[in-house]
């Protein structure tokens, strides 16, 4: 059972009729953050949207949803109020953690759904579990993103769809319309050269806290992203429940009692 909160709904029977049968067991774990988006996307959009992402894989594929890491590395949105972080160590352990725990349960194989491009460290958990014994991805990539965006016929470029633009205000549109409230409609901004980001903070960038052109955003467009999402998930499903050892697979083996 998917269920349509950011919990998911599942029983643990539902759990074993899932497992029963199975060669590889497949954890899905939505990554957000609680930061600021403007003064019209709720501080919870990127975790609104990892968990959108995740219940549309959950829905096409046999994984275990799991409830979503709703605060994350915000760092460099900490000049407004409401944005709450923990530091990038933390969330390394507290995934880490996660994938230990469901490894001891029978579940070898985690992906992590990531709502929010701050969260650098996620790519060396996934980089560092190779020949760990548990086989992690990371989604979506950025030629996910961009093939998402073609697809849904979202204008903006990446790079100038930051934050809080086209393509987040669109799958909230779609996802949770309560949410959003006036004022996408005239706050569009662009800043693409932001290279020294992570040095000054979103702040010396934006005073709206928006890099991006949310006027365009329609939950048509935010429907169509997640279509495409979810159909780029299907090679990374392949891939990781594959009987076939992964680079690392054999060397996991050869350390383990």
């Amino acid at each position: 059972m998917v269920g349509n909160s950011l919990a998911p709904a599942d029983t643990s029977q539902d759990v074993r009729d899932r497992m029963d049968g199975a060669a590889r067991q497949v954890a899905v774990l939505p990554v957000g953050s609680f930061e600021q988006h403007g003064a019209y996307l709720p501080l919870a959009t990127d975790t609104l949207v990892a968990c959108a992402i995740a219940r549309g894989i959950a829905e096409a594929h046999p994984v275990h949803l799991l409830p979503p890491v709703t605060i994350s590395c915000s760092h460099e949105h900490a000049a407004w109020p409401g944005t709450v972080s923990i530091s990038s160590v933390t969330l390394h352990a507290v995934v880490r953690d996660i994938a230990e725990s469901l490894r001891r349960s029978g579940v070898d194989v985690l992906v992590l759904v990531n709502g929010h491009g701050g969260n650098y460290v996620l790519g060396n958990v996934v980089q560092e579990s190779v020949g760990s014994g548990t086989r992690m991805a990371l989604f979506p990539a950025a030629e996910d993103w961009e093939a998402a965006r073609v697809g849904a016929g979202v204008q903006t470029s990446l790079l100038s769809d930051m934050h809080a633009g086209e393509i987040e205000t669109s799958i909230l549109l779609h996802t949770h319309p309560e949410s959003v409230r006036p004022g996408y409609e005239t706050t569009d901004f662009l800043a693409d050269d932001r290279r020294h980001l992570l040095t000054v903070g979103m702040s010396a960038y934006t005073e709206s806290g928006v890099v991006g052109r949310p006027s365009l955003a329609s939950a048509e467009k935010g429907k169509a992203m997640l279509a495409e999402l979810v159909e780029s998930f299907g090679t990374y499903f392949s891939l990781l429940t594959s009987a076939a050892e992964l680079p690392g697979d054999a060397a996991a083996g050869r350390r383990r009692p």
